[in-house]
């Protein structure tokens, strides 16, 4: 306030200064090169010296010089009846003074008056303008506290139905807890009955070795007496033989004992003959298959469990042979049906295999690959979803690489009718695990979509993933999933994955 009172004041006085000076008269003088303005004094409103004279000359210091053609004696006369030069400019100054007095009063009590009504119209125009601007200001802040209310009134709404919602989506995780509880309780029930039921049945198969072992043993010594008998007995015969020679008087007698211990010999004989055949008699050698389809070949027309031997290995291994699927002769190397193994497993696990060959299990990625590259095989999935709906994918070729390539998949040859394109991922797609991630995305997609797989940039499918009960109704992208039949969320009842040579007729 204080700094525009000072800047108003400056502002009249330089109005004023402006003023006076426009009615002020100006004199200009050329000499020379420069150029001399004078402002002259208000000799209108004074009352100059009778002898004073407003010229347009040069005002000078010095006395007039003399003019040439008066006289020195007029001008003695003269300078005695008019003051000197020195005399009339002190009179000229001292009336100047006067005058300049006279006009700075005059400026002074101008200047207090506009001075007065200017401060006045300033007060009352700045006191308006800051209560205009107050209303202004007060307007404003109603206006964005109402938006500001309003706002949070939007966010409160907000966060109170996303707060229901969390309560919702936890209250179902509750309950999808206490079930899954409730079911690996079962599970652990289960598993102890067959454990309890497994040392049951292997204490019955060690009673049973050891009953036979002492069985064998008894029949080995059986076989040895009955040797030391023979041996006797025909040492006897030949004794009686040569006393037979030597006595033919008693040959009654000897004949009746003779006959007795014929028929004595003749039993030991056919019982010793018995054990030797027994003991001597050679064992077939067991014939081995390489495949499930060779076994079909070789007369087992019935679904089971049956022993191959891998191509260049000594190894034999227990598989599940499907006879019936399209022709039979498959060797089965996935299969699910009710959730009862984890397939979240690691990278270990999937290369050996898990799980009984019989029910859900997976082969095993050194056996596949063992398999599947002796010969080229085609793959064939089953799929059946919980409305009972079943599908199947057929590939005319199948194998993949050994563990030094992650087991790298290959695939060619589509048919089938669990959709229009194969959901399987492209050729040279590698196998992922939890603890070992191959795929091609900057994510882990066996740890989101869990199981091991090959799983490209977690691709359209996963026979692996996490196996839901048939109730669940949540849309869960972690699950089993053949997305080109059933989309991302598959609710599967049951998946088989199996071979069988591609030349198989």
């Amino acid at each position: 306030m204080g700094h525009l009172l000072s800047l108003t004041l400056v502002y009249l006085a330089y109005l004023l200064t402006t003023v006076i000076a426009s009615q002020r008269q100006q004199h200009i003088v050329q000499h020379g090169a420069c150029t001399y303005t004078f402002i002259l004094p208000e000799v209108e409103h004074c009352k100059p010296l009778k002898d004073f004279q407003v010229t347009n000359t040069l005002q000078r210091d010095s006395p007039p010089e003399d003019e040439p053609n008066k006289s020195h004696s007029k001008d003695s006369l003269n300078q005695e009846k008019r003051p000197s030069w020195q005399q009339q400019k002190l009179e000229t100054l001292e009336s100047t003074m006067e005058n300049n007095t006279q006009w700075l009063q005059k400026l002074e009590n101008f200047i207090q008056e506009n001075v007065r009504s200017g401060m006045e119209e300033i007060k009352r125009a700045t006191v308006h303008t800051q209560t205009a601007a107050m209303l202004e200001m007060g307007t404003n802040l109603l206006s964005q506290s109402a938006e500001q209310t309003r706002k949070l009134t939007d966010v409160e709404t907000q966060v109170l139905n996303k707060t229901s919602r969390l309560e919702i989506q936890l209250l179902e995780y509750s309950l999808f807890t206490n079930r899954l509880e409730k079911h690996i309780l079962l599970q652990t029930q289960e598993i102890a009955r067959l454990s309890d039921k497994n040392s049951f049945l292997e204490q019955r198969l060690l009673a049973l070795e050891a009953r036979y072992g002492k069985e064998l043993q008894d029949l080995l010594g059986e076989k040895q007496q009955l040797q030391d008998v023979l041996e006797r007995h025909s040492h006897l015969v030949s004794q009686l033989e040569g006393e037979l020679e030597s006595s033919t008087l008693n040959s009654t007698a000897l004949q009746r004992q003779q006959a007795r211990l014929a028929d004595t010999v003749e039993q030991l004989l056919t019982k010793v003959s018995q054990c030797n055949e027994i003991s001597r008699k050679p064992k077939n050698k067991r014939q081995t298959f390489k495949d499930c389809a060779e076994i079909l070949r070789s007369g087992g027309k019935e679904s089971g469990l049956y022993s191959i031997r891998l191509h260049n290995s000594t190894q034999d291994v227990k598989v599940y042979c499907d006879m019936k699927t399209r022709g039979g002769g498959w060797t089965v190397l996935q299969h699910r049906r009710n959730g009862s193994v984890d397939f979240h497993r690691r990278w270990e696990d999937y290369k050996t295999g898990f799980g009984e060959p019989s029910g859900e299990h997976w082969l095993g990625n050194d056996i596949i690959h063992k398999l599947t590259s002796s010969q080229e095989y085609s793959l064939h999935i089953q799929l059946r979803d919980r409305e009972g709906n079943e599908a199947f994918s057929h590939y005319d070729r199948f194998h993949i690489d050994n563990e030094h390539s992650n087991y790298s998949l290959h695939v060619a040859g589509f048919s089938g009718t669990a959709g229009k394109t194969s959901s399987f991922t492209h050729n040279g797609s590698q196998f992922s695990t939890k603890d070992r991630d191959n795929d091609r995305c900057t994510c882990k997609c066996a740890q989101l979509a869990s199981g091991g797989w090959w799983f490209d940039a977690c691709g359209p499918s996963n026979l692996n993933g996490i196996y839901y009960p048939v109730s669940s109704n949540v849309v869960r992208f972690n699950g089993i999933k053949w997305y080109y039949w059933k989309g991302p969320n598959l609710m599967a009842t049951m998946t088989t994955m199996m071979v069988r040579p591609a030349n198989f007729k």
